[in-house]
């Protein structure tokens, strides 16, 4: 195949979201429609959203991945796996290889929603300049396809975009948003936050909602292909315990929590397989966790939802969802 050199349109027909029904599609797909774009989703067993087109197909099968991308797409690329790296290591390359394959045949642009697991430890802010430096086995794998994507990229085989966020939180994250399930969800049951490792380090936290807004904007600029950006997220970072008193707060309760040490973590680790492997990322959370969005804050005029608004928006997610649910 001869190197992707023709210059992409700023409008595409088709926005594909490959991973749909996760936490950044969850945010995504509503302002895909607010912008009135055809939306494909693209799960394995098919998801359902009004006002969008759905599609089958499992992202480590390339022929299936093939058949659910349209000419000229933008895919955002959004699969979360299991929190298993032996899970990881065996599907994360074929899923980014068949990325790659397909946006180069069907011309689109891929959009990789990233985190910060290849950065490793760092002293100061992360930037998009920050050198790779895995100590986990999981970071190792994302700077292998992160790295991979971007040398498909310099070779003019397709046009990519990687966006990182920092831990993520809000509406939507129910599922895999840590602060979520850990600190917001726990205080509107009654019960006491939980944090893994200190609560007294700052920690950049990103705004799911913040996410569904910016990546579009990415997508449809072309300055912005072949790059890393890191989506908008407020600044300075807080402490989780101030995260955990502007949520006690917003759920009208006490900012109860207790700190899991490590010793609790490891021997939760002999019984779940999740638990056991978030001991090789403790290091975020014993250090300061800065996360530098200030490049596509600048470039795109964002702001960041500040915290007390995110937290309060997500309390008020939460509600809904059990008025709904009640109802």
């Amino acid at each position: 195949m001869p190197p992707y050199v023709s210059r992409m349109p700023r409008h595409f027909e088709n926005h594909v979201v490959l991973g749909a029904g996760g936490a950044i599609a969850n945010a995504l797909v509503p302002q895909l429609l607010r912008d009135g774009e055809r939306v494909v989703l693209v799960s394995r067993h098919g998801t359902k959203v009004e006002g969008t087109e759905s599609a089958s197909a499992d992202a480590t099968i390339y022929d299936e991945v093939l058949r659910a991308v349209p000419d000229g797409s933008v895919v955002y690329l959004l699969v979360g796996l299991p929190y298993d790296v032996r899970i990881w290591r065996e599907q994360w390359p074929r899923i980014m290889s068949n990325a790659i394959r397909v946006c180069a045949e069907k011309r689109a642009l891929l959009v990789f929603f990233d985190n910060v697991y290849m950065y490793g430890p760092v002293e100061g802010p992360m930037t998009e300049a920050t050198p790779y430096a895995p100590t986990s086995k999981k970071g190792e794998i994302r700077a292998r396809i992160a790295t991979q994507l971007m040398d498909e990229c310099a070779a003019g085989k397709l046009h990519a975009i990687i966006a990182r966020s920092a831990d993520f939180y809000g509406p939507g994250a129910e599922k895999t948003g840590i602060p979520n399930v850990l600190v917001i969800e726990r205080l509107l049951a009654g019960k006491s936050a939980q944090w893994p490792g200190s609560v007294d380090r700052v920690h950049s936290l990103t705004y799911t909602t913040d996410c569904g807004k910016a990546l579009p904007l990415l997508a449809a600029d072309e300055t912005a292909y072949d790059r890393i950006w890191h989506l908008p997220t407020a600044h300075p970072p807080l402490t989780m315990q101030r995260f955990i008193e502007l949520a006690a707060a917003a759920a009208g309760g006490k900012p109860k929590r207790m700190v899991l040490p490590r010793w609790m973590i490891a021997a939760g680790g002999l019984f779940d397989r999740t638990i056991k492997e978030l001991g090789e990322v403790l290091y975020q959370d014993d250090h300061d966790y800065v996360f530098d969005s200030s490049k596509i804050e600048g470039r795109f005029g964002l702001s960041p939802t500040p915290y007390e608004q995110g937290i309060v928006e997500t309390v008020e997610h939460y509600r809904r969802l059990a008025a709904s649910r009640a109802a």
